[in-house]
């Protein structure tokens, strides 16, 4: 499909690597693990959320902003890129965040929060409850009332908008394995505000393949995720004219690794960290990226692919928030 009509800046570092985890899928005793590197897409340490910045930022200069408004958790990959891209802009950015998380000073104030501050945005806090959308929109109203031209972005980037971005990245996973001479059968991420999951979904069906997107969860169990993921798919085909069904039972979310609650460790997430830092000297994230790894561990040790599979895991980013989670990892 082509999305070069879709007004775009070019922010991130593309294409991203697809390369190999030899010693972790050696250790594993599974399928052949390729690791898709959205890390390392630049811009205040990267993170999957610049590729859908790309098409955001396009459309907000298009609108005349002046002021970009952002919502997100206290430690949120978005929010830090986000603020990155206004500021790389000349615009100012303003950004409320959600204390959905209660931990310890490093995590109020360490990590993505330090480079927040670093960047010069102005923060609000929100406390748990809120609907941090309609505080974002309720905020750009009272900026445009005072005479700002703000335009908001919602939690993750993820709107049609956003979701162009993956829908790039998914054309360009098949042009890498292509050049690689690898035949992917499922790709691993993480699954939360919905874009990312759901552009590769759409981007996949455009471009004609039946590759199996498995979202790993990371705020809420698996089935109500997959309603979210379906609904947001269905918004996105029809805003870019997919003219392709996904179906309902391609959406896939597996809601047994997040717990005990969005940004709250757990043991599988710590050991997938570990894993990947002493193994591959690749770090992920506590939130995101560590429990979507926790998943592609787990379901190779519950055989769900065979030795001769080829997985690819999608790295989202977000590894700022490891100086946030100090004391979870002290000791190991």
């Amino acid at each position: 499909m082509d999305i070069s009509a879709f007004p775009r800046l070019a922010l991130a570092h593309l294409p991203t690597a697809l390369e190999p985890m030899p010693n972790l899928s050696r250790h594993l005793c599974g399928p052949n693990i390729l690791i898709k590197r959205d890390d390392c897409t630049g811009l205040a340490g990267g993170g999957n959320k610049t590729r859908k910045l790309e098409f955001l930022m396009a459309d907000a200069l298009e609108q005349g902003a002046d002021t970009i408004v952002t919502v997100g958790a206290t430690q949120s990959n978005h929010v830090r890129q986000t603020i990155a891209a206004a500021v790389k802009l000349g615009l100012r950015a303003e950004a409320i965040l959600w204390r959905e998380v209660s931990r310890d000073q490093d995590y109020e104030t360490n990590g993505n929060v330090l480079l927040d501050n670093l960047m010069g945005a102005t923060m609000h806090h929100r406390p748990p409850g809120e609907d941090l959308n309609a505080e974002g929109e309720q905020l750009t109203q009272e900026l445009n009332a005072s005479g700002s031209k703000a335009y908001f972005v919602p939690t993750g980037g993820s709107n049609p908008i956003g979701a162009l971005g993956y829908l790039d990245c998914a054309q360009e996973i098949l042009g890498q394995s292509q050049e690689m001479g690898e035949t992917i059968n499922a790709i691993i991420v993480a699954t939360g505000s919905q874009g990312t999951q759901g552009g590769l979904l759409v981007g996949f069906a455009a471009n004609g393949s039946d590759i199996s997107v498995h979202g790993i969860t990371v705020s809420r169990p698996g089935p109500e995720q997959e309603e979210l993921v379906f609904s947001f798919t269905e918004k996105t085909a029809e805003f870019v004219g997919l003219d392709r069904e996904i179906k309902r039972e391609q959406v896939i979310c597996d809601g047994n690794y997040y717990g005990p609650a969005y940004g709250e460790p757990n043991d599988a997430m710590i050991e997938a960290v570990i894993l990947c830092a002493r193994l591959e000297g690749i770090l992920l994230d506590p939130v995101y990226s560590g429990k979507a790894m926790a998943g592609l561990i787990g379901k190779i040790r519950a055989g769900e692919f065979s030795s001769s599979d080829t997985v690819v895991f999608l790295h989202t980013g977000g590894q700022a928030a490891l100086h946030a989670y100090k004391s979870t990892f002290d000791g190991n």
